[in-house]
């Protein structure tokens, strides 16, 4: 396997968007509320206004992570790159330099909850989903670098 991680470019803001799209439209539970179109926006918007680090195979995005702060905006993978390890390079991509990563995750997407339970985070708070444009219920997670001295 030939896999990248990289600082994404404007270049790389229509195969973020494909995959996040992509996601939306197989997860049965997810409401579309945006147009694929929309998505494409977003792709740029998350390009030029976070930190995005794509995981590329041979030339072409597979997942990518968008940054903001010590705020995990985005984790999404290529349906075809899940399973493989590459969700938690991107996640130790995000950790580096970081001694704390804050992210909410719906309820109902137990793999996520389960990935991101087994690199570390722990569960901090719930919402009912008033504060997401998706109204849907989710978790607040937060992760801390291990501090040496500290008990």
């Amino acid at each position: 396997m030939t896999l990248t991680l990289q600082p994404a470019t404007l270049d790389d803001a229509a195969e973020i968007a494909h995959i996040l799209s992509a996601w939306i439209d197989e997860t049965d539970w997810m409401p579309r509320i945006h147009t694929h179109a929309e998505d494409q926006k977003f792709g740029r918007f998350l390009v030029t206004k976070t930190e995005v680090t794509v995981a590329k195979e041979y030339g072409n995005v597979a997942g990518f992570s968008a940054m903001q702060g010590h705020e995990l905006q985005a984790l999404y993978l290529a349906k075809s790159a899940r399973g493989r390890g590459l969700g938690g390079r991107l996640l130790d991509q995000a950790k580096s330099g970081r001694d704390e990563i804050f992210l909410w995750c719906f309820q109902s997407n137990r793999p996520a909850r389960q990935f991101y339970a087994h690199h570390g985070f722990h569960e901090i708070g719930r919402s009912d989903g008033h504060g997401n444009d998706e109204k849907l219920p989710d978790v607040r997670y937060h992760w801390a670098r291990a501090r040496e001295g500290r008990l």
